[in-house]
């Protein structure tokens, strides 16, 4: 019998120990869909402002669409807090803003996250009923300079849809490209995680409005949507998986936490099954017998989402020492 020493247990040099808790996952889940959201809220003022829209397309949204680009600022702010719960000095958080690196992707999510709030609340206003802005201006009449500023913003509504667009790909694709860099970590270390993020929450920004009482024209289009996004986020986690399976050796250790790991039940159950074939054949079926989507498959979208950043940033975690040793011992 060969006996086995390693000093790889000293958890100042191991990577298995847990850098990141259950803060970081949620606070991926709501980037994410806030990212969804600025998204579909910039598209739908785009294509409320296009030329030669048809009487169809360019109908009154409902209330509740209007309002709901609200959430995103309110959202956000959310997922700041956890991520802010999970830094070892979070007091010094504010430290990021003292410079700007451009190889650092964590230096490229705090200045695309002080962006997010005036992008979304000023498209938020822009998109409001006019008596939910005239109620808000009457009761801050003592701040002039705010109407100044939603003047503007409504003069520039275009602008303002396009930087919400630009900004919430931007803030989806971080979700991922924050793993993904991380070469130390097999599962994450991944070109494809950037994309499968943001389309992952473009569809729980579709989910997360599906919620809401929209107006039937509405459900059915973010249904629609939310079908195309699913396939794609499927196609993605192919490719990624594929990539994973056809490197190093170390990567397919990474791999066995999904395909005969500890993670394996979890991913295959809450993430493929009921995150995202489950609504996507509910809603195929609700769409082909002309039924309006309704919100059993969104929120089985929103698990699903969850569980995908759960699982991946602790099976990441997991597969950094236990995936190279299974590729050694098989």
């Amino acid at each position: 019998m060969n006996e086995f020493t390693s000093t790889r247990s000293n958890h100042l040099i191991d990577p298995v120990l847990h850098a990141w808790g259950w803060e970081v996952p949620i606070y991926l889940f709501l980037g994410g869909m806030v990212a969804g959201i600025m998204v579909l809220s910039g598209w739908m003022a785009l294509r409320r402002q296009g030329a030669g829209m048809s009487s169809a397309r360019a109908a009154a949204p409902s209330r509740a669409l209007s309002l709901l680009p609200w959430a995103s600022p309110f959202l956000i702010s959310i997922g700041m807090m956890f991520l802010w719960l999970d830094l070892e000095n979070g007091f010094n958080a504010h430290r990021f803003y003292f410079v700007f690196e451009p190889g650092s992707p964590m230096s490229w999510g705090s200045w695309i996250l002080l962006g997010i709030y005036p992008a979304s609340i000023l498209l938020a206003w822009t998109m409001s009923p006019s008596e939910f802005r005239e109620g808000w201006m009457k009761r801050l009449s003592f701040v002039p300079a705010l109407g100044r500023i939603g003047d503007w913003a409504m003069q520039h509504m275009r602008f303002m849809a396009g930087a919400n667009i630009a900004m919430g790909a931007a803030l989806g694709i971080y979700t991922g490209v924050l793993l993904g860099t991380m070469a130390s970590r097999p599962l994450w270390n991944s070109a494809i995680l950037g994309p499968l993020f943001l389309v992952s929450g473009i569809s729980t920004g579709a989910a997360f409005m599906l919620l809401y009482r929209l107006a039937d024209r509405e459900r059915i289009f973010l249904g629609k949507l939310d079908m195309s996004l699913i396939a794609v986020e499927l196609l993605l986690l192919a490719l990624w998986m594929i990539g994973l399976a056809t490197a190093g050796a170390a990567s397919r250790g990474a791999l066995w936490a999904l395909i005969g790991g500890p993670y394996t039940a979890a991913f295959w159950t809450l993430v493929v099954a009921l995150g995202l074939l489950t609504p996507l054949i509910g809603e195929w079926i609700e769409l082909r017998h002309g039924a309006v989507p309704g919100r059993l498959p969104a929120i089985l979208v929103l698990v699903g989402g969850l569980s995908l950043r759960w699982i991946l940033v602790y099976a990441g975690q997991f597969t950094s020492w236990a995936g190279d040793l299974t590729a050694t011992l098989h």
